[in-house]
This record gives C-alpha cells, sequence and structure tokens, in this order.
C-alpha cells in the first residue's frame, strides 16, 4: 500500500517570499499600467490629429469649390 506523502514544513523564522520577486512583481505590473495608460494616450493623439488632419481637409475642399465656383460664374456669366 502507498505511504501517504510527507509534507515539509517551513521554519517559522524564514520569510515565505523572496523579497526580490516581490520587487519584480512590483516592477512588472507598474510597466504594464504604463504601457496601457501610454496606448491610451497615443490613441487619444491619433483621434485628435485625425479629426484635425479631415477638418483641414474639408476646409480645403470647401475653400477649391467655392474659388472654382465663382471662376465658373465670371467666366460663363451664370
Amino acid at each position: 500500500m502507498a505511504q501517504p506523502a510527507r509534507r515539509v514544513v517551513a521554519p517559522a523564522d524564514e520569510p515565505p517570499v523572496d523579497p526580490e520577486a516581490v520587487d519584480r512583481a512590483y516592477h512588472y505590473h507598474r510597466a504594464r499600467r504604463n504601457a496601457r495608460l501610454r496606448r491610451k494616450r497615443e490613441k487619444a493623439h491619433a483621434r485628435l490629429r485625425f479629426f484635425v488632419t479631415f477638418a483641414v481637409l474639408v476646409g480645403l475642399a470647401l475653400f477649391l469649390l467655392l474659388t472654382i465656383w465663382h471662376q465658373v460664374q465670371k467666366v460663363f456669366g451664370l
């Protein structure tokens, strides 16, 4: 018959966690949080750049449309 596994009990005076592991985990999660915030900020900036560029292009198109329309009226006497 199989014998039950013996449990090894750690002495009470030793800390159960490696202090460097705690520091590594802290830096790892801090880096993940900073990366998430950076992605969020870059996404917002990209959205802003898109809308500014779109507004400039629409304004330029309207300007050209009105200028061309004015020239057509002037040439053909409409």
